[in-house]
């Protein structure tokens, strides 16, 4: 019962905590305490401390498992998946676009859950890369924007089409003559 001890102190008859308490890094001491009376009589019993969480923290960051997707997949992709970086260790979050700045192709993407969907083929000679703006919402109802540019890969396109410049040309020309291009 004493394997938490040593994050308090004792103070006459005061019990004293060394270091700030984090209910997301531990809910519970466990300690042993003993007193011991004017004869030199004593008694040890153990205790558990319990942590009560504190009031929600807000979300502070939004992570994106890529930032660069490649052209020409099909519409309905997805590209990342989106998560929070929350105090609240266990708190669960919702995503979502937002208007404002760096929200210029918002219109482009829509999210599914922690995933943030191309609504239509991306195309890097079209365009290379976008810019959205992304809120986490947590179960408190507390919030955290972030602004993202995210990168169209180039890819090798096979050539779909040859043209040529004529189809036809004169008899008896000499050899090595161009005859189109």
């Amino acid at each position: 019962g004493s394997t938490d001890n040593e994050s308090f102190t004792i103070d006459g008859s005061n019990l004293i905590i060394n270091s700030t308490p984090d209910y997301e890094t531990q809910e519970s001491y466990s300690i042993r305490l003993q007193t011991t009376d004017s004869g030199g009589e004593s008694y040890i019993k153990s205790f558990a401390l319990l942590v009560k969480e504190g009031p929600n923290n807000n979300p502070t960051n939004i992570s994106l498992s890529s930032s660069s997707f490649n052209e020409n997949i099909e519409s309905g992709s997805t590209i990342t998946a989106l998560s929070s970086t929350d105090e609240d260790g266990n708190d669960t979050h919702t995503y979502e676009l937002v208007e404002g700045e760096g929200d210029s192709d918002n219109d482009s993407f829509t999210i599914d859950g922690s995933n943030l969907i191309i609504n239509s083929s991306p195309d890097f000679e079209t365009q290379d890369s976008y810019s959205i703006r992304l809120q986490t919402t947590d179960s408190e109802g507390e919030t955290y924007l972030k602004v993202f540019t995210l990168s169209v890969n180039n890819l090798n396109e096979t050539p779909t089409d040859i043209d040529l410049t004529s189809s036809t040309f004169d008899e008896n020309i000499d050899a090595t003559t161009v005859v189109g291009i």
